[in-house]
């Protein structure tokens, strides 16, 4: 007698899929968007900078602070107070030993603000602390 469904089950291919090539593939481009992807931390406002013949462009800047025309301080996108100046840039250089903070003052801003600001951040223990500046067009 002839077994016609051992047959079938002997003659049928196994369907494999392999899912190796396709991790692979998401590792790659997971890499390549993490490396293209510029790391840049905003302040969250739109200044209008002061212009400095002597402005000098920074590449590595890690920790910004803006300081509007109403004197408000802003950090990572979120409003800060005076006071609280100081503990924030302390968090973010325990993150960071080695950044550099910018205070990106309006050009309508108190002055005496912008050096409360540079004050506290020096007080952190940031060693390079520099006041944004766009050079003259």
């Amino acid at each position: 007698m002839i077994d016609i469904a051992g047959q079938r089950r002997g003659k049928r291919a196994q369907a494999d899929l392999n899912m190796a090539p396709l991790i692979d593939m998401v590792f790659i481009l997971l890499i390549f968007f993490l490396v293209t992807t510029s790391f840049v931390k905003e302040t969250g406002v739109e200044v209008n900078r002061p212009s400095a013949a002597s402005a000098v462009s920074q590449n590595k800047t890690n920790i910004l602070l803006a300081i509007t025309p109403q004197n408000r301080i802003y950090m990572d996108h979120r409003e800060i107070d005076l006071r609280a100046v100081r503990a924030n840039v302390e968090r973010a250089l325990a993150e960071n030993p080695d950044g550099s903070v910018v205070v990106v003052a309006d050009r309508d801003s108190n002055t005496g603000i912008a050096i409360q600001v540079m004050d506290g951040c020096r007080q952190a223990g940031a060693r390079n602390v520099a006041l944004a500046a766009q050079q003259p067009h």
